[in-house]
């Protein structure tokens, strides 16, 4: 077996020609062949070797290698094409296609019989120039080497990585010469069927060579000559199954012919069927041995080739041959091999093995010759319905369907509830497939017309009510129920006549029981009711449930017509019957919410073109029924979505609808109002009925509130008091206040909804901010009840209030709204990141206490889990639209590892979002995050932190995570992550040892947590920052090796790695042109600096810095948590005051959140500016330093600019304006290294230009 290493081939177009009906008559072009008598029986092919007996040949100069298609022949002799316009060679024929198959054979066939050797070598060249070889074999090679001989040649003139490979190219060109090259084997074979194939030279000389060429390491060779040789064995096994028929038919007529009476036997006739059986015998005999030959030579060793697409070319050829010819090639022997191939790793080499078996099993009658296979491989079938790759688990289970088909006892109960559950798959074509299989197992009617005999005896209209109970116990079985929509969807195609009998349906739910049958469960109800309902909603909307396919697609005029009449006839059917199902199930909560989602699928008109008033009437009536008895959230919420829709105002019927919902606010507003007065004035004596009566009403007008427009039943008031009196008293039920909190939030958004809509007066706008800011603090008092759900809730509406009236509300040409924006203090801010520090990020085992004691499944754990999520993402959206100050996310992000499973998604979005916001803050945020946790570690473990412990693995750990967020453009986040070392350094060095100062500062182990971040600085900036914390270094420091004060050395080690190397991020176009580029305005290169007077210059810089200032790091919020507010650290702490207040100076002024690495850079310029004079002055004269001056002071702009100034944008703008001024004109000698040591430096101080015209920009 070939074991090449060359790279696996593309996906090519798979070949759709099937190989053309072999003719019986033969050929004409053949008829006259001279040859045909007289042939020898051949033996095996292989390479012959030049005989005595060949007919002399013509030398190269006297023919060419190809043969001329069309034109060019004088005499019988091809010519050389010299302008080139016509195709020369057999390739070029067959690459442009332009003429038929059949002509170009025959052409073929027709120069063969002039001279074998010039044809057979141009089919020769076919093969080899088909593979993408530019080589050519000549006609001495051909006459005097052998074929291995030959493919050597060929293999050294081959050029692989060339990609000239036709059979694998794209375009709609090259697929059309694969189906071109495909047919033209399979015509020629059944061009030469009758003579040539048997004259022991072509044949031979063919299939010789494609088996050299099939065992070649070069991969378009093998790939080449097997698609050849599997296509050339189809068109055998076409003519070997002529030629048995041709057999059989010459058999009979003989058999006839001898049995007649001596008198009337005609023995002519006799002799000459005998010879006509015999020399069938011994064609069949030569094609049994060619086609041994190509399989033994090629596809036992090709089909297992190691590129996936050769093995599948012979898997798909051997389906081929065994559905055509399956007396000779159906049988184990044969069908190994494709059993073999199911466990193959290649996903396209399975497919084409579950197709080939697909066309065998589609034909019963091949069924007994494939019972040994089926035994022996349906486990491995079964096993790939569950295929990692979709396509191979579609077709294994529409293999396993045609095998139920044949036999029904050939897949065993287990093997068939591994296809069940498949119906509820995400993937669209796998659950449809199974609902297929699904169809044929279980919904078939065995006997139609016995089932439709029983339905007329019972009274129905609809034979389909045994197979309805069996689907509904199959939903009920599988233990899937919330899944109902899915299986309906995969059933939707194969048992679409079963799933649209809603009258079938309707008889079981309505009907009394019949003695002698089952009746319906209560469970089985349920289940009908909801099955009920998502085929209404399938036929309906005409597209998959959510999470199936990739959205709604466009419906054909046919699918259009098609969704119409089903929305008719289902509309038609239950506007009569929704109202006797509701009043039979009033009463249960589960069924009557499930059946009043139906209404929302009817096409209303024809309520008034039906005249069938009275049954609108019917249902309204039952509506109000439902309302009045249940209290459940999900029975009032569909209620009241049914009033909306049915009060939709392009109906008629509107206003009939809206007169009987306005009664029926009506009655609860005032039924309301009077069970509140009773309330507050029982106060605390009021008994549970009048809490009860307060609930169920305040939960009715809350759920219709949601939907509906009820401000001016002006039920804000009311759940005002009562909110108020909750808070004051302390003794309002928990249930009462979450409603009434829900209810006067929906309150508050429609009259906003109103203003908005509308030009609201000035009036209107106090009022409703009024409203509005009371309604906000009493959210916020609720924040500290001692019931978690009114926690949770005001939590949720507050997080809601203030995004909604954020900002952004005037945003779209609303500036008239900027009363109504509100903007959360510290207080309000600090109390929501407590809240979400208690209730969010708490261990399970926290919960189940929270939760006193009660046991919870899996399923609640999940739902508090989603609830907590919804939390955090409530919080984080205020964070990220910049209504809570991004500092306060520190607490969130310092989570992120611990809870990296239930929330790591929610914390990366928002810390990409809020990097997107600003670079700069984020980073420090980031900072802060980390030292907080610092802190904490500090105040478990005390001063002398054990570095190996896995809290200080889990903060390293965390330090790394972050640093991956920064992203491979490190020019983009430069500023940024430089800023982050410098907060880091000053955390570091912030408090001293109280012991000493040779002992090491108590934060000073926070260095090594930092080193994580020291990969995402350039070289520029590492240079920049190791200066930095020099100047917090004494010099007893750097010379200490002691292990505590190894972070130090890490820290300082992963400043120095890498410095002669520079780092910086190419990603960006811009960015790498404004490494590389100078301006044209004829300044000098960067390391021709304007030179100065040494005094000057250092006076220069001494004077700016004595006005610098450092920013500091940022401030924590007030309160990080609750558990956490009384653990601040105290001791060994120097008062934070002590220091020169940075913190205020970057909270207020703009000025100090500028460039820090500019600043630093500047700050250090004496020293390197000496360095570099005096490197200069050594290496130039005063003329050349004269020249440099001129050229700087008659330009007055700097050629740098700082690139790091706080504005976030300014970077990109720089690489901008780089790429539009700044030129390069190096010397062409220069090699790639030198080139790569000029470009400019944009941190380095040798690359600054001491002008003072070019800072006017305050630094630190």
């Amino acid at each position: 077996m070939i074991t090449s290493e060359l790279p696996v081939l593309q996906d090519s177009s798979n070949e759709s020609g099937a190989t053309d009906a072999v003719g019986l008559s033969m050929s004409m072009s053949e008829m006259e062949d001279p040859e045909v008598k007289g042939k020898k029986k051949r033996g095996r092919p292989g390479k012959q070797a030049p005989t005595s007996n060949k007919k002399p040949r013509k030398s190269p100069a006297d023919k060419p290698m190809g043969i001329t298609r069309g034109r060019g022949k004088a005499n019988g002799v091809a010519q050389h094409n010299g302008d080139g316009g016509d195709p020369v060679t057999l390739f070029e024929v067959v690459k442009l296609g332009k003429s038929a198959m059949q002509s170009v054979v025959d052409e073929w066939i027709e120069s063969y019989k002039q001279d074998r050797d010039l044809a057979l070598l141009d089919l020769i060249n076919f093969f080899i120039q088909c593979s993408g070889c530019k080589g050519t074999v000549r006609i001495e090679m051909f006459r005097n080497m052998q074929n291995a001989e030959i493919i050597r040649k060929m293999t050294e003139e081959f050029d692989e990585d060339s990609g000239d490979y036709p059979l694998t190219m794209p375009g709609p060109m090259w697929k059309k010469f694969r189906y071109n090259f495909c047919e033209f084997i399979s015509v020629l074979i059944r061009q030469c069927q009758y003579s040539i194939i048997y004259d022991e030279y072509m044949m031979d000389t063919v299939i010789s060579l494609l088996t050299g060429l099939s065992d070649s390491q070069v991969r378009a060779f093998r790939h080449t000559s097997t698609l050849a040789a599997m296509k050339l064995m189809t068109a055998l096994v076409n003519v070997a199954l002529n030629l048995s028929i041709h057999q059989d038919n010459t058999q009979r007529q003989y058999e006839a012919e001898r049995n007649k009476i001596a008198g009337k036997r005609a023995n002519e006739k006799l002799e000459l069927l005998l010879q006509k059986r015999k020399e069938l015998q011994e064609n069949q005999d030569e094609i049994e041995n060619m086609m041994n030959s190509i399989f033994k030579g090629i596809f036992v060793h090709r089909y297992r080739d190691a590129i996936a697409e050769i093995r599948a070319i012979c898997i798909e050829e051997i389906g081929v041959w065994m559905k055509m010819y399956s007396d000779a090639f159906l049988n184990d022997s044969y069908l190994k091999y494709v059993g073999w191939t199911l466990h193959d790793r290649q996903g396209e080499v399975r497919l084409k093995c579950l197709k080939a078996l697909q066309n065998l099993y589609t034909n019963r009658e091949l069924f007994p010759k494939l019972e040994l296979f089926t035994n022996r491989f349906k486990d491995r079938i079964v096993s790939m319905t569950l295929d990692k790759e979709y396509d191979v688990a579609v077709e294994a289970i529409r293999l396993v369907t045609l095998i139920l088909q044949g036999s029904e006892d050939a897949l065993s109960n287990e093997d068939c509830e591994n296809v069940y559950h498949l119906v509820y798959s995400a993937h669209r074509p796998v659950a449809v497939a199974a609902g297929e299989f699904l169809h044929r197992k279980l919904f078939s009617r065995h006997d139609p017309q016995a089932e439709e005999a029983l339905a007329k005896r019972r009274g129905r209209s609809s034979p389909n009510g045994n197979l309805i109970r069996m689907l509904v116990l199959f939903f009920l079985e599988s233990e899937l129920h919330e899944h109902a929509a899915y299986l309906v969807d995969s059933l939707w195609e194969s048992s679409q006549e079963l799933l649209k009998d809603w009258e079938c349906m309707t008889e079981l739910l309505l009907e009394e029981p019949v003695q002698g049958e089952e009746v319906l469960s209560d469970r089985q109800e349920s289940a009908l009711i909801e099955l009920t309902v998502c085929t209404i909603r399938q036929a309906a909307e005409a597209h998959p449930p959510v999470g199936r396919g990739t959205g709604k697609r466009v419906l054909t005029a046919k699918e259009r017509k098609t969704q119409i009449d089903d929305k008719n006839k289902l509309t038609e059917h239950f506007i009569m019957a929704l109202p006797m199902l509701l009043s039979k199930y009033q009463a249960d909560s589960e069924k009557v919410a499930n059946l009043l989602q139906i209404p929302q699928f009817f096409d209303l008109d024809v309520y008034s073109a039906g005249r069938m008033e009275k049954h609108l009437d019917a249902l309204l009536k039952q509506i109000r029924l439902v309302v009045e008895k249940h209290i459940e959230i999900d029975v009032l919420e569909a209620c009241s979505k049914t009033y909306s829709i049915l009060c939709s105002e392009e109906y008629t019927i509107m206003n009939r609808v809206d007169i009987a919902r306005s009664q029926l606010i009506d009655e609860m507003t005032d039924r309301f109002t009077h069970s509140v007065e009773e309330l507050l004035q029982e106060a605390e004596e009021a008994d549970d009925d009048d809490i009860y009566n307060v609930l169920s009403t305040l939960k009715r007008l809350t759920a219709f509130h949601n939907a509906h427009d009820l401000t001016r039943w002006d039920l804000f008031g009311n759940c005002y008091r009562l909110l108020k009196a909750g808070i004051e008293q302390g003794s309002m039920p928990e249930q009462i206040a979450v409603q009434a909190l829900q209810c006067s939030h929906y309150s508050v958004l429609w009259q906003l909804v109103k203003i908005t809509e509308g030009a609201p007066s000035k009036d209107d706008l106090v009022a409703l901010r009024r409203v509005v800011k009371s309604f906000l603090a009493v959210c916020q008092q609720c924040l500290s009840n001692v019931n978690t759900p009114v926690k949770e809730q005001a939590f949720m509406l507050l997080c809601d209030l203030l995004m909604i009236f954020s900002h952004q509300l005037t945003s779209g040409g609303r500036e008239g709204l900027q009363p109504l924006v509100f903007n959360p203090d510290s207080t309000l801010q600090n109390e929501l990141l407590n809240f979400v520090l208690d209730h969010v990020f708490i261990d399970q085992d926290d919960e189940s206490q929270s939760m006193e004691g009660d046991e919870e499944d899996e399923a609640n754990k999940i739902e508090a889990l989603h609830k907590r999520r919804n939390l955090l993402a409530a919080f984080c959206k205020l964070i990220i639209y910049d209504i809570v100050d991004m500092p306060a996310a520190a607490d969130i992000f310092k989570h992120y590892m611990k809870y990296y499973n239930d929330y790591g998604d929610i914390i990366k979005e928002t810390l990409s979002k809020t990097r997107q916001t600003d670079k700069i803050l984020c980073a420090k945020t980031l900072i802060l995050s980390l030292q907080q946790l610092f802190n904490e570690l500090l105040q478990d473990q005390g001063p002398n932190l054990d570095r190996t412990s896995s809290h200080v693995s889990g903060i390293k750990e965390l330090a790394r995570r972050f640093a991956l967020t920064f992203g491979l453009d490190q020019i983009k986040t430069r500023e940024a992550v430089a800023t982050l070392h410098k907060d880091g350094i000053e955390f570091a060095f912030k408090y001293q040892n109280p012991r000493g100062p040779e002992f090491p500062p108590i934060n000073l182990a926070f260095l090594e947590v930092l080193s994580e971040f020291s990969s995402k600085l350039i070289r520029q900036d590492k240079k920049t920052v190791h200066s930095y914390l020099e100047k917090f270094m004494s010099e007893s420091m750097s010379e200490r090796r002691e292990d505590v004060w190894l972070p130090l050395i890490s820290y300082r080690n992963s400043l120095l790695t890498g410095g002669d190397e520079d780092h910086m991020s190419v990603t960006s176009g811009s960015s790498s042109k404004a490494g590389s580029v100078r301006s044209k305005k004829g300044r000098p290169p960067i390391h021709k600096k304007r030179i100065e007077e040494e005094s000057s210059v250092e006076g220069s810089w001494m004077i700016r810095n004595d006005t610098l200032q450092t920013p500091g790091a940022l401030q924590a919020p007030q309160l990080t948590s609750t558990v956490l507010r009384e653990n601040r650290p105290a001791e060994h702490m120097p008062d934070p005051d002590s220091e020169p207040g940075s913190e205020n100076d970057f909270v207020h002024n703009p000025q100090m959140q500028m460039s820090w690495l500019g600043q630093q850079k500047m700050e250090e310029v004496n020293r390197k500016d000496r360095t570099n004079m005096n490197y200069i002055k050594s290496r130039s004269n005063q003329g050349v330093r004269q020249t440099v001056r001129g050229l700087m002071e008659d330009d007055a702009e700097p050629i740098f600019e700082d690139v790091m100034m706080s504005s976030r944008g300014q970077l990109e703008d720089m690489n901008e304006e780089f790429e539009d001024t700044m030129v390069i004109d190096l010397p062409p000698s220069r090699n790639r290294r030198e080139r790569a040591e000029l470009r400019p430096d944009f941190f380095d101080s040798a690359a600054m230009i001491e002008d003072e015209s070019g800072f006017s920009m305050p630094m630190f």
